[in-house]
C-alpha cells in the first residue's frame, strides 16, 4: 500500500478521506470539536485549513494504549479503567501531531495548531464517530488509526474544511 500523501477531514461529514497520488484510497468516520470549527487557542474548536503532520507518536505501542502528554501511562483502556475515569479526554493507541501551514491562520500567535497540541488520535470504542465530541482534536476508530498511522509519513498534508464531499462519500476507493 502506497503512502498517503493528502488527508483531507471534513467537518460537515465527519470522515476523514486518504489520498495517494490524487487517487481516493481511504475513507475513516472520525469525531471533530463539540464546540465546531475555530482556531484560537484556548477555544476547544477544530482548527481549519492546510495542516502538516509534525510528529508521529506510539508506534508499536498496544491497541488502546493511553497517551498523556504524549507519552504513554504504562495503562491499557478497558471499560473498566473508562469507568473509573469520567469525563477523562482518552488519547488513544497513536498521536499525529499536526502544525498549521497557513500563517496567521492556523499557524503562530493565537492560532498555532502545534502549540494547541492538536491531534489526530485514537478514542474509546464507545465514543460514537460521526459526532463532534472532541476538545478540538479529530478522534479516530483506534482499528481505524492503527491502519492510517504506518500510511502517514511524516509532512502529510492535511487539510481540514467545513464543506461537505459528497462526491467522495460515495467515490468507489482506488
Amino acid at each position: 500500500m502506497a503512502d498517503l500523501d493528502l488527508l483531507h477531514i471534513s467537518l460537515a461529514d465527519q470522515m476523514l478521506y486518504g489520498f495517494a497520488a490524487g487517487r481516493l484510497v481511504l475513507r475513516v468516520p472520525v469525531s471533530s470539536a463539540v464546540n465546531g470549527a475555530g482556531e484560537r487557542n484556548g477555544s476547544g474548536c477544530t482548527p481549519r485549513g492546510l495542516h502538516q503532520v509534525r510528529a508521529r507518536i506510539g508506534d508499536g505501542l498496544p491497541r488502546g494504549a493511553v497517551l498523556k502528554g504524549r507519552r504513554w501511562t504504562g495503562e491499557t483502556w478497558t471499560a473498566e479503567l473508562h469507568e473509573a475515569f469520567p469525563g477523562r479526554d482518552w488519547i488513544l493507541s497513536r498521536i499525529l501531531w499536526l502544525s498549521g501551514s497557513e500563517p496567521g491562520r492556523n499557524r503562530m500567535g493565537e492560532v498555532d495548531t502545534f502549540r494547541r497540541y492538536i491531534y489526530l488520535h485514537g478514542t474509546p470504542d464507545c465514543e460514537p464517530m460521526g459526532t463532534p465530541l472532541s476538545h478540538g482534536c479529530i478522534r479516530l476508530r483506534n482499528d481505524d488509526l492503527l491502519e492510517l498511522f504506518p500510511r502517514v509519513p511524516l509532512h502529510c498534508r492535511v487539510r481540514i474544511e467545513e464543506t461537505a464531499c459528497p462526491d467522495w462519500q460515495a467515490a468507489q476507493l482506488n
